[in-house]
């Protein structure tokens, strides 16, 4: 019997390998970032055959680093960035395309068609979720619109759809040779074609969106064992999937209603806990499937999604050169005692929850001849903040629930300045855990719990611990201030790029 469980983390920007102990402690990791394809203004691809070498090559170094093989390992989870969507030939395996990053806007013209005819919510009480770019259903509906043959072949039943997490698990179990084709009921979830309480494909969302019935993988729990690898090492029981916002939630054990936490990392994604029955957003959130351990009902979360946080320090360093590292952001905004009057909207991809407005472009507002780069990186760590409390409220509003501390996970939680600040804004104790990598840890958890590795949710909840806690320190007489005028910003920042007609 295997003495760890392994996790495999697609993320947006790179691949990793995690293997986990009993407590929840890293025993090995290693990581390869693939590359960012920009085609177009709003055009986001991956290189779906990057990340398979990726992955395969994570797995492998991983596990050498350590001493360990696959006979060392009990199970492996996957959890993968949700929303990015491709198509493969069934026989052979090729990608017909990139994959359609969750940040991709170029099907932005079909959502405004469908806006018009129903609205933006129309399909919002059976997916819940609202019409936007952002989701996996219209960008298939264009690959499928704009890629020569892809319908046809589609409906033919030699072309398959998924999300990272299916393409994954389709190579990893042999790929044309009897691969699995799957997702689980997270991802599912995000593609809004999905029945929000039925748990299956509905057949008047592929109506709406002409989608082949063909194409689509079936739809599994978050925690059951699925099948055994074949490669990159075989025989090791793949045995949980979760989309990565769920993945995170699990792992920072939020398993009661009305617990909370917010991933920071290439955008910000803050979800609650709200039991087995869905909670309808009137305040611009999601309704999403949080997890199904198998064999149990289906546990459900209100989501706030926000597209570009940790990704606006990586734009300050690649695009304007004010940093060379990430990390040196801290230091350049410590250069300054506050903002300096400067906002910054990173509304690259339009803005998330809870404006859901695609026509939303970038800004930084309130420059005078005393700002400086200082300023601009103060109000690139600040614009995380801030748009992190708009989502809460609106939590708060729609859940009838207030948030009485935040966990927090994912890579910018080691910006301390930026942790303080969160707290300030939100006027409640900002937590972050032992074990940082909750994603990851969400994900082995799961496969973990379907193989016996774990007996229950309580063996996982013993494991979180607390490494700093964040008290909010701020006048609230300055804190309002400065949220109105982020307010303000934001609403200059809607509409600015309208799609034609």
């Amino acid at each position: 019997m295997g003495q760890y469980v392994g996790a495999i983390d697609q993320g947006t920007t790179s691949s990793r390998f995690i293997v986990f102990d009993r407590e929840g402690r890293i025993i090995a990791c290693r990581q390869r970032e693939h590359a960012q394809i920009y085609p177009r203004p709003g055009h986001v691809e991956h290189d779906p055959l990057e990340i398979w070498t990726n992955t395969q090559a994570v797995m492998r170094e991983a596990l050498e680093s350590a001493n360990l093989g696959p006979k060392d390992l009990l199970s492996i989870g996957i959890t993968n960035q949700r929303e990015t969507t491709l198509i493969w030939d069934r026989h052979t395996g090729e990608p017909l395309h990139n994959a359609l990053v969750w940040q991709d806007t170029r099907n932005d013209r079909l959502v405004a068609e469908y806006q018009r005819e129903g609205g933006r919510d129309r399909f919002r009480a059976l997916t819940g979720l609202p019409l936007a770019s952002y989701f996996s259903g219209l960008k298939l509906r264009w690959l499928l619109d704009h890629v020569e043959g892809a319908r046809e072949r589609a409906e033919a039943g030699d072309v398959l759809f998924g999300t990272i997490d299916t393409w994954l698990v389709w190579n990893l179990t042999g790929g044309p040779d009897g691969g699995l084709h799957i997702t689980d009921v997270t991802n599912a979830s995000r593609t809004q074609l999905m029945g929000l309480e039925s748990l299956a494909w509905d057949d008047s969302m592929l109506d709406a969106f002409r989608i082949p019935q063909a194409m689509l993988p079936e739809i599994v729990s978050s925690a059951q064992v699925y099948g055994e690898t074949k490669a990159p090492f075989a025989g090791v029981p793949i045995a949980g999937i979760l989309g990565d916002q769920q993945a995170a939630l699990f792992g920072q054990t939020c398993f009661n209603p009305g617990e909370a936490k917010n991933t920071y990392g290439t955008g910000c994604f803050a979800l609650m806990n709200t039991g087995e029955t869905p909670v309808p957003s009137t305040c611009g959130l999601v309704t999403t499937v949080a997890y199904k351990l198998d064999g149990a009902p289906a546990v459900y979360a209100l989501e706030g999604s926000i597209a570009i946080t940790g990704a606006l320090v990586q734009w300050l360093r690649d695009n304007l050169g004010l940093i060379r590292d990430s990390a040196e952001v801290e230091q350049l905004a410590g250069t300054v005692e506050d903002n300096g009057g400067v906002y910054f909207v990173p509304a690259f991809s339009g803005l998330y929850a809870p404006h859901w407005c695609e026509s939303a472009r970038g800004l930084i507002i309130g420059l005078t001849r005393y700002a400086n780069k200082g300023h601009i990186a103060r109000a690139c760590l600040e614009a995380t903040a801030f748009q992190t409390r708009e989502v809460l409220e609106a939590m708060e509003t729609d859940s009838g629930i207030p948030v009485r501390e935040l966990r927090s996970d994912g890579g910018m939680v080691a910006n301390t300045a930026l942790m303080q600040f969160q707290a300030d804004i939100l006027d409640v104790a900002v937590v972050r855990p032992q074990v940082t990598e909750t994603t990851a840890l969400g994900a082995a958890y799961a496969a973990g719990l379907a193989t016996g590795y774990w007996r229950g949710q309580d063996d996982l909840v013993r494991n979180w611990g607390v490494d700093r806690r964040w008290e909010p320190a701020m006048d609230p007489a300055h804190r309002d201030r400065i949220y109105a005028a982020w307010g303000r910003a934001v609403k200059r920042s809607f509409d600015w790029d309208q799609p034609e007609d």
